[in-house]
């Protein structure tokens, strides 16, 4: 669905008052852009997403909105989002366009999540969200509908583009010839975590105006043009999470209650639990029974329906294995290489090294073969496998992949 905005006597978006003097710094790089200053614009209906469309127009580019709709009912993904980001197009004057991804959506991430949970991991639907539902067919589909190879959204990361890169090694300057995905600058909203599994074909044609601002200079640009989004308060959930409810309501929907028993690493028996799906790695609240001290879930057995429950003191590991990696920012490495990794979003990096092991079977011929081997340098608690580990080095995320499944016991 394509609405375009009808031409009004409503006051341009450049009559706003000036912008702040971290506004005026992206747009003068939104303007030194190259190439043709054409894009389409992901808009979920929150500010970020808003404020990345508002720069754009007031940088001089033809913007179009797009929204993917994701799942029926309310929610930032669902109806909520929709409204709002028609309201932003309507505002800029710019055609919005609506595209039904709901069957992309089930297919790729419901299915999906429910099956981990099934299979005793810990899914981050997220950055697959990202790589299958939304970046790659947004492109797509702008460029095949509308003739744009490029797309922008209001994520907080950075791109910096093979042409313009240069490192140090040596004392020599070498150019590398990869677009390299970076932190963005506000380190309390970066969301370079949940891109890693970006592609650089991808990498190459999006544009990211807020990765260099902080939440509260967008939500001042947002106010400065009067954006009806500008003080619409931050979606907290995941969206499952968020659309059913919780996320227990969201499994609950799909599987049904499944007993099994929750048990020390011993076998001995402390309890009963309706269903894998609810418990995660290093979870310690609401396990629903009692021990002389605290206990955390350290294994969720799915071939026998059993939960593993332990102290903390054996709920942490030195390392952990990573598969389906996406190399980002440099070439697979064929050596060991000093990293600092991420293991969940809000968690802060830790130093490890990273060893490169050979592909499964199975693997060998994906498009994500490659593997490693994480030793870190202080053991990790509650490492959970299905989540991503993502690779830094300093501001630079270098790669990312999916922490495989260790049995502790």
């Amino acid at each position: 669905m394509t609405i375009k905005p009808k031409q009004t006597s409503c006051l341009s978006i450049k009559q706003k008052a000036e912008p702040t003097p971290e506004g005026e710094e992206v747009l003068k790089r939104l303007k030194e852009v190259r190439g043709d200053h054409e894009i389409a614009v992901g808009l979920s209906g929150g500010v970020d997403s808003s404020l990345t469309a508002a720069l754009l127009v007031e940088a001089g580019w033809k913007v179009e909105g797009i929204t993917l709709w994701l799942m029926s009912g309310k929610g930032s993904c669902c109806t909520d989002g929709l409204i709002d980001a028609a309201g932003i197009c309507k505002q800029l004057q710019i055609p919005h366009h609506v595209i039904d991804a709901r069957e992309n959506f089930k297919k790729e991430i419901i299915e999906s999540v429910v099956q981990g949970y099934e299979e005793g991991i810990t899914p981050l639907p997220c950055s697959k969200c990202n790589r299958f539902v939304k970046f790659s067919p947004m492109l797509e589909w702008s460029n095949e509908k509308l003739g744009i190879d490029r797309i922008a959204t209001g994520h907080y990361a950075r791109i910096r583009y093979f042409h313009e890169d240069t490192s140090e090694h040596n004392n020599q300057k070498q150019i590398i010839n990869r677009h390299q995905l970076l932190r963005g600058l506000d380190e309390s909203k970066d969301q370079s975590y949940f891109l890693y599994d970006l592609s650089q074909e991808v990498l190459g044609k999006v544009v990211f105006p807020l990765g260099e601002l902080k939440k509260s200079e967008t939500r001042k640009e947002a106010s400065r043009l009067n954006l009806r989004t500008a003080t619409k308060p931050e979606s907290q959930d995941l969206c499952l999470a968020e659309h059913h409810g919780s996320m227990k309501a969201f499994l609950d929907n799909y599987l049904p209650p499944n007993n099994g028993e929750i048990v020390l690493k011993n076998g001995t028996v402390l309890g009963h639990h309706d269903g894998i799906e609810h418990f995660t790695i290093g979870q310690r609240k609401g396990l629903g029974i009692a021990w002389e001290e605290p206990l955390h879930v350290i294994e969720i057995e799915a071939s026998t329906n059993r939960v593993i429950v332990a102290p903390r003191s054996d709920a942490s590991q030195i390392d952990c294995t990573v598969g389906e990696i996406n190399w980002v920012s440099i070439e697979p490495p064929k050596e060991d290489l000093k990293v600092e990794v991420q293991l969940r979003y809000r968690s802060k990096p830790v130093v490890a090294t990273l060893t490169p092991i050979e592909p499964l079977l199975k693997d060998i011929q994906s498009k994500r073969p490659y593997r490693c081997n994480l030793l870190f340098q202080l053991e990790q608690f509650s490492i959970t496998p299905g989540q991503a580990a993502v690779f830094y080095d300093g501001e630079v995320l270098l790669g990312g992949g999916i922490i495989e499944k260790n049995n502790l016991g």
